[in-house]
This record gives C-alpha cells, structure tokens and sequence, in this order.
C-alpha cells in the first residue's frame, strides 16, 4: 500500500492512530502525556472522522480517576474507547484496570512511561509506573522508538480486539514521546485492513444494554471467586499466539517486522543483554557496532512483557549465549531483584528444569539504568557487556550513576562513542520562550519532510520552565538514527543567549573544525576580545569557524520583538552546510507561510523581512585581536554552605550527573533558599526606578513575580555609607517619621524582564508623559551596580511588623517575602500570591501538596511547586485564629479566578466577599477590572492577632487548608 512519511514526535504518532480507532476518548492531562489528549481534542475540534466514519466523542475529565472511569463505562457500552496518562495518572487508574482486565473488555491505554514521585518528584523516563500495573491483567506492548510507537498503537489495537485482552502500550516519556523523528505514516487502509469486522461485532455484541439485559460485575463469596480468576487463564494463554499473529498481518501490510522478542547480534553471541523501551535502540546500534568490530555480543529486545511468553523468549535466544544481563528502568526497594529481571530468570530457570532450553544454563545478572531519563550510551552499554565477560560479575548493579554507598555501579569509559559517518549533529543553547526550541522543531521538519534525509530532534529543558536554559539535538543523515542519547561531540553549536558563555561551558562539546553561532549584541571589531579566556582557548584549540548577529535587534527592527527563531534559524542553515543557502532560505519562507499565513499578510512579511535582514548582518569572527583576561563567572555568587558549593553549584552547571550518591540527600529533604545564589542574569532589560515620580504605593513589589523588587523604610543614618547611585526618598504617611527614608531596590541578575511592575505602575513622570516612575532599560550596564546596591540593601534592617497595618497594600509590601527567585516563567500571575501569602503569615506557614511539604521559613528554590492547589499549615498551639469563619469560598473564587487567567492579583476581575467582623458584604462587579485590593478585602484573610502580625513566633490552633485561608492556585 502506498504510504508517506512525517517528521513527528510519538505523542503525535501515537495520537493519530488511536484517534482513528476510537469512538470514545476520555482525557486528563499529566506530563509527558498531555500532548496526545491535546491533539485529539484538537482533531475533535475540526471534525476529523474516524475509520469507521464518525467523528469520536473527546471528554476531558476531573481526574485520570475520571478518565478511566469514564473508559469502562464507555467500553461497556460498546464502544471503542482510549486514553492517555503517565506516572501518578496511571496509579490512579489502577482500579478501573482491574474492573477492565477482570471483565476481558478490549481496550489500549497509551501511556509515556514516566517516574513516580518517591524521595522526589521526576516528570522524566522510566519504567516505575507501568510496573505497578503489571499485575492488574492488561497486556503490555513497549515500543522503543517513534516509529515503534506509532505502529504498536495499531498493533495493540488489533490484539485487544481479538485477544479480548486490555493493553497498555507503553513507550519512554520524553526521550521516546518527545522526540521528533522521520516514519513512515499509516494509512487508514492499513488500518482498516489491521481491524476485522466481526471481532468489533463481537465487542458491541456483549455491551450493556436493554435490549438485551444482564448482570456484569457480580459480588463473589468464597465458594467460587478463585474459579472465576481462573476461568481467563486460557485468553491469557492465547494473547501472545494472537499479538504475534497481529505482527504477521502488519508486516504483511507494510514490510515492518516485528516479534515478541527481537533479536539483534552475533549468530554465536556469547554475551546478551535483555531490555525493553528507548534503551533498546541504543543498544541495537552498539551491537551492531561492536559485532562488526569481532565482540561476540547481542541484545534481546522485548517487545511484549505482559503476558510474558516463555516459548517465545527461549526461542527468540542465540543457543551459544554463556552470560546474560537484564537491565530494568525501574527500582523496586526491597525486592530480590527488579521485574523483568525475575521475569528471565524465573523463564531459564522453568525452562532449564522442563528441558526446553535447549543450551546450559546461562549465568544472568540484573541491573538499573536510566531512571528518570538519566543517560544511557553506548559507552554504558559496553560496559555492561565487559562486566558479562568477567569470571564473577557483579548482580544487581547500576549504570549511568556513581554509587560511592553500597557500590553498586559500574564504570565506564566516557571516552567511548560510535563512530558517526554521515550523521550531521548540532546542538542549540537558548532561553525557554526565545522560540528557539520551536526554529529547531521547524528545522527538523523542513530536513526531514522535505529531503530524503532522516532527521532526529530531542529536547532537554530545565526545571524552571520558561526564561530558563533550553539545549536542542538535533541529527540529521541518509540512514535510520537510532542514537536514543544526547549529542556528545557536535559538527555546529550555536547559542542564541550570550550570558550562558560568562557561566557555562557551551564549546566542550564541539568537534575539531566545528560551526559557532553566537547571538551577541557586540560587533565583529570587539566580539572576541570580550569572550572569557576559556572560550578563546577553545575556539583556537578544536579550529572552530564562529559566526555572530545581533539577533535581538534584527528581530526588533523587524517588528517581532524579542522572538529570534526566525533570525536564528536563517543563521544555521546559511553556515551549517545542511542545505545549499538558497533552497534553505526557500525552504525557510515556505514553512514561514505555512506557519503564520493564517495570521494575516503582515506576520508573514514581517518574517520574510527578518529572513533576509538576517543574512545582511550575519559575519564571521575572525579569531584575532588581543587575548582576553576576562574568567567565567562564577555559578553562584554569596556566602553559602558546603552542600550548595559540592551539590548545588555542579547542579547549575549541568554536572549533576556527577554527582555522587552519598551526596544526594536519602529522604528528599534539601535546603531551601538556594537560587539567591544563581544570579541567571537572563533579562535583556530590567526595572529602574525614578524616585521623584514614585507615589510610594508598593504596586509594584506587590506584583513582582520573583520577588526582584523590596522597598523599605529606614533611618537615614543608615544610608551613610549607601554605594554611589542608591536612591531614596523622603517616606511618605504620617506613620514614617521625618528621618524615615523610602528606599527601592531591584535585583538585576535576579530580575526576569517580564515588565509587570511598569504596566502597573500608577505614577507618572511629569515632564517625560512616556515615563513612570519604574521603567525598563537595558541590564547590561547596570549589572555591577546593581549588584553592589542589591546587597548594601539587603544588608538594612527591616521595619518592625509591629508598626505596619498588614491589611494595606503599600504597608504589607513592606514585610520580607520568604517565596523568592523561584523558577517561575516570567510574568507568572501564581507566584504573586504565594508570596504574599509568605509576607503576611511568615515562618509560621508550611505549602504541602502529595508530593512535597516546604516549611516557609525561606523559599528560594522550590523548583517543583506545583500549580494546583496548596495548603497552609500553622503549628499548633492554643492561640485561635481571629475571623476564622470569614466566608472564605467567595474569597477563594476570586483569587482562583485569577490564576486560571495567569494575570497578577490587580489584574483579576473582583468577586464578592464578605467581612465577617463586622458582618458586612461588599460586592462588585465581576466585568469591571479589579482594582488594588484594599482594606476590607484583605481584612478576611486569617490574620490572626497584633501579637502574631509582629513577628511573634506564636501560631494559631489547627490546620487550615487554602480554601480556609481564602487563597487558591490552580
């Protein structure tokens, strides 16, 4: 049959199939699955119909709960339906799994395999989620790449059918759901050839209904329930008989092979590694590798794990095999060994014992390896395979990390790498939101869609969303790109943000003659003299060519902000060599057109415009001039413990894979207050204030985002020996005192540059209408001041609590913030609230969720707070809380009612509220904008005594929730 290929990720692979198989899909979001909810939706939203001609009903629900519940309605019904889910979300499923598996309803679950919060919370790869259901009667299909994915999504589909079996179709989240990669795509007549009629008859024909009435889902006493758990043996005996069947038939439709145990190796391998997932790919090219180089090596990969089927495993393994290493992405503590581990040597050992083996006894060790997307390369991969050859190898160790405890590891030779002939690999520095991530996504596609080359993107992205540290690999060759890895020695290295080459090293990994693209906004005639030492060093050492543009001023005279992709991506393909510069750049406008054509003429001429402006100001830099002096800056700056500079500090520069596990706290427990340290230094502009324009309101640290912006009252006295340029005013309100200065001060390497101080700046300058009396200018030269006035300001005693009316905005903006520099996204409208919340209530406030709990004596660093719901914990004592049966639910609707629309608390449309101390009820508007929140609206917050809004130690009694304390995130 005629087919085509796409450059796609596997959530969109996986979501194109199963969107045409089913007739119900109930959704929830969770990371990394989200994606394949969205796309349905979205095919849902434009009519897309299905194979069997309608367009099938997508639900969102309140919970995976929901999701699941919702399948096993629907499914009994008789309907075809699905869903997606990953980690947590599948856990919550499990109940429905076993009411689905236990009533032999046809169904596939598509899960992005992702850890589950243990010591800490992960949203990276590995297999802990899906090996907790293994045990509920669904079958489990593991695909290993895009491809895989898209084509087992199918598969699964037919075996359920047949099999009556429910599947899990599992896949690596992230390093498998979130790469984009060149496959050949499905047709619906490969799917309707895959899909027989009268199995789809078979499953409506059993569906609840009344017309034919019965009873599904009986209570069993003892006398018969074991028969009934035993009465599926025999379905459960045939699937794998019925999912190799379904391979056959999909083979036959598309010339793609697949068994329930591929092998790949050496005829006479003597040494063989068992796995399943991503993993595999990285094997299967080391193998083949390492075969062609004399090893006697293969690699098992297992396709299907549940039901697991001996007959298939023994015959699918190379008689000669004499050692046998199974790796599992998962940790069981406490177990004899982790699941698919037990699972082969509880296969050899039964089939050693019945005879049918047909060999000796292989000696088998299990390991663990790459839980949580940690790496694993072919380097590691040998490794394993040298400690097979030993006499005495080590059982139950791990690869990837150095466990200085109980010993566990393996070393390997990071020197160790495939040859890559062929392969053009590159990878790109940028900044969460810059649209780098998205030119490369582009670029990918433009490489793989429309030339024959097979091209391969993975993205790894920091903890702090966006306005943090995005690092793109992309690949790009005439072969198959198996490499399931990060790039470890690139042929073009570009970085769109010029600060990361102050802190980081972003050359190490260039090849000898590599491409450099730096975006800076220094000339040809100056560039190289202000690199760091280190960077020249590199550049003259590895004979590297490097490029410059001042991207973000191209991309502003052409109207388009500070969005660079369009520049930057013009850049590689005018100096990577990947494609002839003039069928790129027409290649470039085409995607511009197809992207943003629907958004109107102008978007597009603007793009175009910034196409070909990019090439008149690209140049190269010659590698000459005077030696730099200039070091790299330090990681973090401050006085710190020793935990922050051993741990923390290789955190920030990308070592943690270094880090050893005797470093690593056992319990989760970590400090907080550790990114005032970091000092990102990533806004291209920043707040300054003008002091005789200022009202003195405090609207802007109000709604500050990270806590950048303090304002303070102090003596004057204390400003002797202010650094030159510190500002202050006399202090405004008859409470300050004549000798009582107002200071403001913004930390310029802290600083974001989301701007939301200056749009809610009331002041104006009098004699500039365009000015306020906080605007944003360039950061760069104000760096070294700043730095030396943000820490003389730090440095000035607070203002006793005692004196402030913490009711008012402007007197509550005086009050330390103990949520500060989190990892928040720029402009975020949550992180306003937890901060005043951590103003008004201070160390007497615990945020906990099911996954963390983080006393707020300092939070500086609470990278994983989650953006649904919190509470708020008082110790107790016997102090009652004052107003506590304030009407907190209309309170708790309007700051909800803020969040959801990510706008800061001033821009959030008012609801009602009550003041129970007096009784009263004020209400406004809900269309009209929210103004400043004033006295009587913060009055029903639970505040609980003068003592305590002193400062006092002294809690209130109980613990009171985030819908008691009127304030919600969501």
């Amino acid at each position: 049959m005629n087919s085509t290929t796409d450059t796609i990720d596997a959530n969109e692979a996986v979501a194109r199939i199963a969107y045409k198989l089913s007739e119900v899909i109930a959704i929830y979001p969770i990371t990394p699955s989200s994606p394949m909810g969205e796309l349905s939706d979205a095919y849902h939203a434009r009519h897309e119909k299905n194979i069997f001609g309608t367009v099938p009903d997508v639900m969102e629900m309140q919970s995976e709960g929901g999701a699941s519940g919702t399948v096993h309605g629907a499914l009994q019904s008789g309907a075809l339906t699905t869903t997606f889910t990953a980690s947590q979300g599948l856990l919550l499923m499990i109940p429905n799994m076993y009411k689905i598996a236990g009533e032999l309803t046809p169904a596939v679950f598509h899960v992005a395999a992702r850890s589950i919060a243990a010591q800490a919370l992960s949203i990276f790869a590995d297999h802990s989620d899906v090996m907790a259901v293994r045990q509920t009667g669904f079958g489990m299909l593991c695909s290993n790449s895009v491809q895989e994915a898209h084509d087992f999504a199918l598969i699964a589909q037919a075996a359920t059918l047949e099999s009556r079996i429910p599947f899990v179709h599992f896949f690596d989240g992230f390093r498998t759901s979130h790469e984009i990669n060149k496959i050949t795509l499905l047709n619906d007549d490969t799917l309707k050839a895959m899909i027989d009629g009268q199995l789809l008859k078979a499953h409506r024909s059993r569906a609840l209904t009344p017309d034919n009435p019965f009873i599904r889902g009986t209570a069993q006493n003892p006398d018969v329930y074991f028969q009934g758990r035993e009465s599926v043996n025999r379905y459960y005996d045939a699937a794998a008989g019925i999912v190799e069947s379904a391979m056959k038939r999909f083979e036959s439709l598309t010339g793609r092979g697949y068994r329930l145990f591929d092998y790949v190796g050496a005829p006479d391998a003597e040494r063989l590694i068992v796995l399943m997932g991503s993993g595999a790919e990285c094997a299967h090219e080391s193998v083949e590798y390492l075969v062609s180089q004399g090893e006697k090596v293969g690699v098992l990969k297992v396709r299907l794990y549940r039901p697991f089927s001996l007959s298939h495993f023994v015959a699918a393994l190379p008689p000669t095999i004499r050692s046998v290493a199974v790796l599992d992405r998962t940790k069981e503590p406490g177990s004899f060994g982790e699941p698919l581990y037990l699972d082969v040597m509880s296969a050899l050992g039964e089939a050693s014992m019945n005879g049918s083996l047909g060999f000796a006894m292989p000696r088998v060790i299990g390991g663990r390896y790459g839980l949580s997307s940690k790496e694993f390369t072919p380097a590691m991969l040998k490794a394993v395979f040298d400690e097979l050859a030993k006499p005495a190898p080590k059982n139950r160790f791990t690869i990837g990390i150095i466990d200085d405890l109980t010993h566990t590891s393996l070393e390997w030779d990071e020197t160790f790498t495939l040859p890559s002939e062929g392969t053009f690999e590159a990878i790109f520095y940028g900044l969460g939101s810059d649209g780098t991530v998205g030119a490369n996504k582009n670029s990918i596609k433009i490489i793989g869609t429309e030339t024959p080359s097979y091209a391969q993107g993975y993205f790894v992205y920091d903890s702090k969303k966006s306005g943090s540290m995005t690092i793109s690999h992309l690949r790009f060759g005439p072969r198959e790109i198996r490499k399931t890895y990060l790039i470890q020695k690139a042929d073009f290295i570009a970085c769109h943000q010029s600060v990361f080459m102050e802190k980081f090293d972003i050359l190490s990994h260039a090849k000898e003659g590599a491409v450099f693209l730096l975006n800076s906004p220094f000339g040809a005639d100056e560039l190289y003299r202000r690199l760091p030492r280190r960077v020249q060093e590199q550049l003259t050492l590895k004979k590297i060519r490097m490029f410059a543009i001042d991207g973000y001023r191209v991309a502003r005279e052409n109207e388009m902000g500070n969005r660079i992709n369009t520049v930057m991506q013009t850049c590689f393909f005018a100096i990577s060599g990947v494609l002839p510069r003039e069928e790129a750049i027409k290649k470039i406008k085409e995607s511009i057109h197809k992207s943003y054509g629907k958004k109107g003429e102008a978007i597009v001429r603007k793009n175009y415009a910034a196409v070909d402006a990019t090439l008149a100001n690209l140049f190269e830099v010659p590698l000459t001039g005077a030696d730099s002096s200039i070091a790299m800056e330090p990681l973090l700056k401050g006085s710190f413990d020793s935990f922050v500079a051993d741990v923390t500090a290789r955190l920030v520069a990308g070592e943690g894979d270094r880090v050893p596990v005797s470093m690593i706290p056992e319990d989760g427990t970590w400090p907080s207050g550790t990114t005032q340290y970091e000092k990102r230094n990533i806004a291209l502009e920043v707040p300054f204030w003008d002091p005789q324009s200022c009202i003195q309101c405090n609207k802007c640290v109000l709604v500050c985002p990270h806590a950048v912006i303090r304002t303070g009252i102090v003596d004057e006295p204390a400003l002797a020996e202010a650094p030159e340029g510190f500002a202050s005013v006399q202090a405004k309100g008859k409470e300050f005192g004549d000798t009582e200065r107002f200071v403001l001060q913004v930390s310029v390497e802290d600083c974001t540059g989301c701007a939301l101080c200056v749009e809610m700046c009331p002041a104006k300058n009098k004699s500039q209408a365009n000015l306020k009396a906080i605007n944003m200018v360039p950061q760069y030269p104000l760096r070294d001041s700043g730095s030396r006035q943000w820490a003389f300001f730090t440095s000035l005693s607070l203002i006793d609590r005692s004196r402030l009316e913490q009711s008012k905005v402007k007197e509550s903006q005086f009050l330390e913030p103990l949520f500060e520099f989190s990892g928040a996204c720029p402009g975020c409208g949550e992180t306003p609230y937890i901060k005043l919340a951590s103003q008004l209530f201070g160390d007497r406030m615990i945020i906990a969720n099911a996954k963390e709990e983080v006393p707020l004596g300092r939070i500086r660093c609470l990278r994983t707070m989650p953006s649904s719901g919190s509470d708020f914990v008082w110790p107790s004592t016997t102090t009652p809380p004052m107003r506590r049966n304030c009407c907190a639910n209309s309170e708790r609707m309007r700051v909800r009612s803020c969040a959801r629309r990510s706008c800061p608390p001033t821009k959030a449309a008012s609801r009602k509220y009550s003041n129970s101390a007096n009784g009263s009820t004020n209400s406004k508007n809900v269309s009209k904008p929210c103004k400043m929140p004033k006295h009587g609206c913060w009055s029903n917050w639970p505040i609980t005594s003068a003592k305590n809004r002193s400062g006092s130690s002294e809690g209130t009694a109980g613990r009171m929730t985030s819908a008691t304390a009127g304030l919600t995130m969501s």
